[in-house]
């Protein structure tokens, strides 16, 4: 079972960027996505600051957002490397499976990855993963570098939005017609 003993989580700053972003696109009228909470039931609490210093959490979660665009059905997850290199590990197989099933009910599933030490945001949809999920599970490499990704998908910086993942989300779908 996964613990939680700590303050500072990792990929928090991403996770603020993500959620402001995602209150640009709700307040421009573009996109309605909300953050689904992890479950976790807490083991030991600070009396005096009231604060969770150790818990479990409930269930594995399947992925960080969803909800729609337009009127279409998105899920995603967002991510941070500080390499050229994105180990596979840090996806879980239920999210991918969750991710599947989510788009074979028509909807769109991807990841946002922040490649920190470039401050470059990429748009990965989930075929581009599973491509490398596959060289994973048949034994090859079980990580993908910044160099085999498709550079079209790279966000742009300057779009008035924090992270403009819609750019991703517009490109995957003319893809798919």
């Amino acid at each position: 079972m996964a613990t939680w003993n700590s303050r500072g989580l990792r990929g928090s700053t991403l996770e603020d960027l993500v959620n402001r972003t995602n209150e640009q696109y709700r307040e421009k009228g573009l996109a309605l996505i909300q953050k689904i909470p992890t479950p976790i039931t807490p083991v030991r609490m600070d009396k005096e600051s009231r604060h969770i210093t150790l818990a479990y959490f409930d269930q594995r979660s399947t992925v960080d957002y969803i909800g729609a665009v337009q009127g279409i059905p998105v899920c995603f997850d967002a991510k941070e490397c500080s390499a050229e290199t994105f180990p596979l590990a840090n996806i879980h197989p239920h999210q991918v499976a969750f991710m599947k099933d989510f788009e074979k009910q028509n909807g769109v599933a991807f990841f946002l990855i922040f490649f920190s030490h470039r401050d470059l945001f990429y748009y990965l949809p989930l075929r581009e993963l599973l491509g490398f999920w596959k060289r994973m599970e048949d034994g090859g490499r079980k990580s993908f570098r910044l160099e085999e990704l498709d550079p079209s998908f790279i966000l742009p910086k300057k779009s008035g939005f924090l992270i403009p993942y819609l750019e991703g989300l517009q490109k995957d779908l003319k893809l798919r017609d």
